[in-house]
């Protein structure tokens, strides 16, 4: 079994759809970044609204922004590229305080979106090495359900959101299954049986987060 300790956040109250961002300041937190999750949210996720446009609802593609907000429990979520991208813009502002305005910043870290990647591949490349993952699910396991549907702002394509889309974040493994830092109701610790996992993980498009040490 291997179980990496984490500082625990939850999302419950001030966050009902954060839960991305929460477990992405979880992984922070562990890394040693003094961030708060609301720093997090409004310096460095890119978030954008919803519109209705000649009685159609229009809004943003969740592989390039946050879906609303956060703070709104009836918003929705993003997907791994949102996250990597606010993780870089972090590693790299947190570096320039540390370093100055040098033109050759040492970045500590660098974030990579593992989506597709099969789960024992992220346990040997990030788990068995100390790493935490962030990875998407459903929240409490349950069946996705699929829609709501919009039209995207940019392009005017149909787009289908799976429902009980849900992020946590990976810390450990036994034989039995996988334990998560779990944002929601305030869950902490949880551990789910690998299959299950595995089917919920696919639902959500296989979408994880990795970080590395540059």
């Amino acid at each position: 079994m291997i179980k990496i300790n984490v500082p625990y956040i939850s999302q419950k109250g001030s966050y009902p759809t954060g839960c991305e961002s929460v477990s992405t300041v979880m992984l922070l937190r562990f890394l040693g970044y003094e961030i708060s999750v609301d720093e997090f949210i409004e310096k460095y996720l890119d978030c954008r609204e919803f519109e209705m446009r000649d009685g159609q609802l229009y809004g943003p593609d969740p592989k390039e922004y946050f879906c609303g907000s956060p703070y709104n429990e009836d918003d929705f979520g993003c997907y791994a590229p949102v996250i990597c991208k606010a993780l870089e813009k972090v590693f790299r502002v947190y570096a320039s305080k540390l370093q100055g305005d040098s033109e050759a910043l040492d970045i500590a870290y660098k974030a990579v979106d593992e989506t597709g990647t099969p789960i024992h591949e992220l346990l040997e490349r990030y788990i068995d090495k100390g790493m935490p993952v962030i990875f998407w699910a459903c929240i409490d396991m349950r069946e996705p359900i699929v829609g709501p549907e919009w039209k995207l702002l940019d392009t005017g394509e149909d787009f289908t959101w799976i429902s009980n889309e849900h992020c946590m974040l990976l810390v450990g493994y036994d034989d039995d299954g996988y334990y998560f830092n779990d944002p929601y109701e305030s869950h902490g610790l949880v551990h789910y049986p690998k299959q299950l996992v595995e089917e919920r993980h696919q639902a959500q498009y296989g979408m994880a987060v990795g970080v590395c040490r540059n």
